[in-house]
């Protein structure tokens, strides 16, 4: 049975977020809310619960699943940036979007695309999310809450906890986060591609 923690939206107790982070280390997922809505997370390196969530949302190997990082510079251990892409994720991180990037070989290959060796990336704009990342130390793997079969991710808190409270370890409550899920971008190519819009602005990306 998973836990649940409420953590303050602004003001994110520092007690609950070690909590929060030591699941993540012994190899927990967790729901969590970000900028756009809440997503299920877990530790980049552990293979089992990468396995899990791809399980729980019935994924296939060829989904793009997203690197959430604390800020640029950790963006850009797992990421090939050059100039013209660092000036865009400049611009518009934090915030809510998601970038299609070449993956560096400090990701591991089961969470890239198993064939353009991409991978999504995002600075989330939520103080919880930031919190996490910054106790954690490294990006989270991340993927949006969208169930199998649902239209919108789901929203409150403790109707998730019912429902996937055998599948996951926590469930973080951390106020309304919104359906609406981040902008894809892709920026791996010689232009940027719009591949999704959702919650983040595509004006700055002239798309």
């Amino acid at each position: 049975m998973s836990q649940f923690f409420s953590i303050h939206a602004e003001n994110p107790q520092a007690r609950l977020i070690k909590q929060a982070v030591d699941i993540l280390r012994k190899g927990g997922i967790i729901i969590y809310p970000t900028d756009s809505c809440y997503a299920m997370g877990c530790a980049l390196d552990n293979k089992d619960a990468i396995e899990r969530i791809r399980r729980i949302r019935q994924l296939d190997d060829k989904h793009h699943f997203t690197l959430a990082c604390r800020d640029l510079s950790q963006l850009g251990n797992y990421a090939r940036v050059d100039n013209q892409a660092f000036r865009l994720l400049k611009a518009a991180t934090p915030g809510s979007y998601t970038f299609i990037l070449m993956a560096t070989k400090e990701v591991p290959r089961r969470v890239s695309h198993p064939k353009k060796l991409t991978i999504g990336l995002r600075v989330p704009d939520h103080p919880v999310a930031l919190a996490l990342l910054e106790e954690l130390g490294e990006p989270m793997l991340s993927s949006s809450l969208l169930l199998p079969n649902e239209e919108y991710p789901m929203t409150d808190a403790w109707e998730i906890r019912d429902r996937l409270e055998h599948e996951v370890d926590l469930v973080i409550e951390g106020g309304y986060c919104g359906t609406e899920p981040t902008t894809v971008i892709d920026l791996s190519g010689d232009v940027p591609t719009l591949i999704r819009q959702g919650k983040g602005d595509i004006a700055p990306f002239a798309l």
